[in-house]
């Protein structure tokens, strides 16, 4: 693609990343109370649910803790 040389013809399109509105939006809604505990409810499962995985796969993915397997040698391998 080729740009275009020439200016833009109008000067709203050239400062349209500078253009401020004098309008200021409606304020948010405070939270209820209810709101707030369900929100708190959640963050405080998903952080449970981290420390539970972390309590069960560290323990299992350790390699020292569990003894080495010894191999067994099947009884018909004996050549008796």
């Amino acid at each position: 693609m080729f740009r275009r040389r020439e200016p833009v013809p109008f000067a709203f399109v050239a400062e349209a990343d500078r253009f401020r509105s004098n309008v200021t939006p409606p304020p948010r809604p405070r939270a209820t109370p209810s709101q707030i505990a369900g929100r708190t409810l959640i963050g405080l499962t998903i952080v449970a649910g981290f420390i539970g995985s972390l309590m069960f796969g560290i323990p299992a993915l350790d390699s020292q803790s569990h003894p080495t397997q010894q191999i067994q040698q099947p009884e018909a391998s004996d050549g008796r």
